[in-house]
């Protein structure tokens, strides 16, 4: 770990390092489609990261709960979609903090199941404490914030804002540490991985990566399959401007945009909205491994890293490690996607 990562403000609130495990019946039956082989397959758990049933974005709360408690803040905001996965775990990661949490969810996902808006983290969110505010889709998020901000402060209190998905240079060292965290697990096992495949959105999860490895030359590519919005180069041109940013906060070498990988064609209809691909995905791993993704992240994500194999753009020599980064509660929330009575 870097000097100037090591010296951030942090709470301690994940299970380190994740496990990192194999996937060999994920492979012995890709094996029997893919005519150029498939390659040896990795799982980063990251939805073991242990706060509120885990996922990636414990990691980046770590640095942002501990910058707001540095700044002796008393609650904290986030936003995103109503089943966000950054909002259960910033709730949860605020309650272990004693903090107060407002999270504010905006009703963005077209998908109508009958119980999007009851079960998955919304359930979760209440259960934590949180004071949840549901604004309409169209909704000016600035104006939200501003009244939200302001009735705050006439209570006394002083907010820290938490921005959608952790994504910003603090919570992206996070995932730097990720990468460092990884390297290491692979040098130790004699591992030499050719990618990193992860579902990739607000982008900080994977501008951590990208800049960790700047600061670990060597390690495995990263490549994000694009499970947010439809301009993937516009997506990719944030994520690099973030990766930037990081790095040069870490006294890194800055990331060229080329290192900026980022893979569409998963996306479907929209954020949130599930695939046919989506649901062979998470059935195959759980039916395989033992292992549930998620409707909206990594069921997609493996979906990505599924097609690239039997396409031949993963070569059989490779190791490949697919970066879980949990999600779980939200296969409650599209539950009919999944069963069949």
């Amino acid at each position: 770990m870097s000097d100037k990562l090591a010296a951030l403000p942090r709470k301690r609130l994940a299970h380190l390092p994740t496990p990192l495990d194999e996937l060999p019946r994920l492979r012995e039956a890709l094996s029997e489609m893919a005519e150029n082989g498939v390659p040896r397959l990795f799982i980063k758990r990251d939805d073991c990261t242990g706060l509120a049933f885990g996922g990636n974005k414990t990691r980046k709360l770590e640095f942002l709960i501990g910058e707001a408690l540095a700044q002796g803040c008393d609650t904290v905001i986030t936003a995103g979609a109503a089943q966000s996965n950054h909002a259960r775990q910033t709730a949860a990661a605020a309650a272990a903090a004693g903090l107060d949490c407002v999270l504010v969810l905006f009703d963005t996902v077209p998908y109508q199941g009958r119980d999007y808006r009851r079960s998955g983290n919304l359930l979760l969110d209440d259960l934590l404490g949180a004071r949840v505010i549901v604004e309409a889709a169209d909704a000016d998020p600035a104006k939200v914030f501003e009244r939200v901000m302001q009735e705050l402060a006439s209570q006394g209190r002083k907010a820290y804002f938490a921005p959608v998905g952790g994504s910003n240079v603090t919570g992206t060292m996070g995932y730097v540490n990720a990468y460092l965290e990884l390297a290491d697990q692979l040098e130790a096992r004699g591992i030499a991985a050719s990618h990193i495949v992860h579902g990739s959105s607000s982008g900080g999860t994977q501008a951590g990566l990208v800049a960790g490895q700047m600061l670990r030359p060597g390690g495995p590519a990263v490549l994000g399959i694009n499970v947010y919005r439809d301009d993937t180069q516009a997506m990719a041109n944030d994520i690099h401007a973030l990766a930037v940013k990081t790095a040069e906060a870490l006294g890194a070498d800055l990331p060229p945009n080329e290192v900026v990988a980022l893979e569409a064609g998963y996306l479907g209809d929209g954020y949130g909205v599930p695939t046919a691909q989506m649901r062979r995905a998470v059935e195959t791993l759980a039916r395989l491994e033992g292992v549930f993704l998620d409707p909206v992240y990594s069921g997609k994500a493996m979906a990505g890293l599924i097609g690239l194999i039997l396409d031949g753009r993963m070569r059989a020599e490779d190791n490949v490690v697919f970066l879980h980064t949990g999600g779980a509660p939200g296969l409650f929330a599209y539950a009919e996607e999944f069963s069949d009575r």
